[in-house]
């Protein structure tokens, strides 16, 4: 007897963003409020970083809160509702349970269910995983339409006192969806690791190890000078590589949107990738701080509300951070 033969899925040759959606931390935190306790100042900050003020998020409110809410937006923008989605991914490190996922619960929230559900954990990078995973989804028939959501409420792992990362960083949740496009929208995602450096942006100690000692939870820290040289001098040839991928040249671009670190990183992969100045670079930093999983979808939403730049442009974006972990891909803005 033969053996018998799958039938195999298979979607739309190309994949886009279909609609956008975004919410930040209901406060504004200056320079000042966070410059006492690691004995600083504004000008400091401002120079090291480019930060002006960051926007956290209330104590009622989640991380789950936030993604809803970019979520519901990004759907609203689409045109669509929770029903017309197949799948969530929720990109995060600021979800407090390791199980059940944060996506599955967004999912019902916004009237989903019984989409396909699951997070993923690649910190700063890890919309653009997101992203990567949608696309392939769509153009492998396993999804019509993927939310995918970037979220973090990153005040909840601050150490006030902590002069290495806990005044960069903000909260909000960034979302689009992705579906089919009778044209090209997203190119190919160029991504990967370097584990050897995963010292190099880390929690204090594990939830187990807090518990058991009965510490405060776990706090971030990072070995700022390693993480500033490893992402001015490895992530501008990503950058490169995920033009080239995706067929076009600095020129051809509208925006450039990385992740929103540091200022001064950002400065320094523009010099490197000799971006022309009719490239528009996402700044979004300076008023709402580094936002990890969150920051490219929020800063690609500030530059289209502000009319920056406009829907069908092509903008290159990259994420990098904790892992240490980075993933490029060229998108056409929704």
């Amino acid at each position: 007897m033969s053996p018998a033969t799958l039938t195999q899925a298979q979607g739309p040759a190309h994949s886009r963003i279909l609609g956008l959606g975004a919410v930040r931390g209901e406060h504004t935190v200056t320079n000042d409020d966070v410059a006492g306790p690691i004995d600083s100042s504004d000008e400091w900050i401002r120079q090291r970083t480019g930060i002006r003020t960051r926007r956290r998020a209330g104590a009622g409110t989640d991380v789950i809160d936030l993604a809803e809410a970019a979520g519901r937006a990004a759907l609203d923008h689409a045109g669509l509702t929770g029903a017309d989605i197949d799948a969530v991914i929720v990109s995060t490190v600021t979800h407090f349970h390791q199980t059940p996922a944060a996506a599955a619960v967004v999912a019902e929230r916004l009237g989903a269910t019984p989409a396909a559900a699951f997070d993923l954990s690649a910190a700063c990078a890890g919309y653009c995983y997101g992203i990567g995973q949608a696309d392939a989804l769509v153009r492998a028939g396993s999804a019509r339409h993927v939310l995918v959501i970037g979220a973090e409420k990153m005040s909840d792992f601050i150490d006030p006192a902590d002069r290495s990362i806990s005044f960069l960083l903000g909260d909000g949740a960034g979302a689009v969806v992705v579906g089919p496009s009778d044209t090209p929208g997203i190119g190919p995602t160029v991504w990967g690791s370097e584990g050897s450096m995963a010292h190099a942006i880390r929690q204090t100690s594990s939830w187990r190890e807090a518990f058991a000692a009965s510490e405060p939870m776990p706090t971030l820290r990072q070995e700022g000078q390693s993480v500033f040289k490893w992402a001015v001098w490895q992530m501008a040839p990503v950058a490169q590589k995920a033009m080239a991928a995706a067929g076009v040249e600095a020129g051809d671009l509208d925006a450039f949107i990385p992740h929103q670190a540091n200022m001064r990183i950002i400065d320094q992969m523009i010099k490197q990738l000799k971006l022309p100045d009719s490239v528009v670079v996402a700044r979004d930093i300076a008023d709402t701080g580094n936002t990890s999983a969150a920051s490219i979808p929020l800063a690609t939403e500030r530059l289209l509300r502000e009319g920056q730049v406009s829907s069908g442009g092509l903008a290159l974006q990259i994420g990098f951070g904790a892992g240490l972990v980075y993933a490029a891909q060229v998108v056409v803005l929704p």
